[in-house]
């Protein structure tokens, strides 16, 4: 399921500060360990949901902002158990009443597989300095049925009547050299084709 560069589970102890590279951990706690700010809350809020449904595949993100209140974490986690995509996120917000001036804005989302009416996956492949076959980047979008925004169009000036453009729901994902390496590259491909495997068709 994952490459062969994150099969071997390094132990627990050698996890690194929040934000090291996630990729050589295959177990979604050692991962979020070593990746998030707030890993407890994260695992937390993922595992009332699992209950005793193995993790067969996962991909982590997070992102700093710096903003005029200072840095900011944005922070997810797409599971599969095999039936469901568990979409988890959270998000720092300034808040003057709260000690330290901030809270944390988790949530989470749950989508059977069937739902996802579309998985598709780009992938940027180049070249290393020895001609070598390298994965510079991958891009993927998963897409569902559930309308996301509704806007008119206005197809004909002189008409009162607009057409409807629907968009529906989707979830992108994506990592590059520069983003996360090629390590997380490799786990976001295995997790792409999962996907593909296991949603209906």
């Amino acid at each position: 399921m994952f490459s062969k560069a994150a099969r071997s589970r390094p132990g627990t102890g050698r996890l690194g500060p929040a934000g090291s590279d996630w990729s050589p951990y295959p177990r979604l706690e050692d991962a979020a360990r070593a990746y998030f700010l707030h890993a407890d809350v994260a695992l937390e809020a993922v595992g009332g949901v699992l209950g005793r449904r193995k993790v067969r595949g996962f991909t982590l993100e997070r992102v700093v902002d710096l903003t005029e209140a200072g840095a900011s974490v944005w922070q997810e986690a797409a599971v599969c158990d095999g039936r469901r995509l568990i979409l988890w996120h959270s998000e720092e917000l300034a808040d003057e009443a709260a000690p330290g001036g901030t809270v944390l804005d988790s949530s989470i989302q749950v989508l059977p597989l069937g739902a996802i009416g579309h998985v598709g996956m780009r992938t940027l492949v180049g070249r290393d300095e020895r001609g070598a076959r390298v994965d510079r980047g991958v891009y993927l979008v998963l897409a569902t049925a559930t309308p996301h925004e509704l806007s008119a169009v206005q197809t004909d000036p002189d008409s009162p009547v607009a057409s409807a453009r629907l968009r529906p729901e989707a979830f992108r994902f994506s990592k590059s050299l520069e983003d996360g390496g090629p390590g997380q590259i490799a786990r976001l491909i295995d997790f792409g084709r999962l996907l593909g495997r296991l949603v209906p068709h």
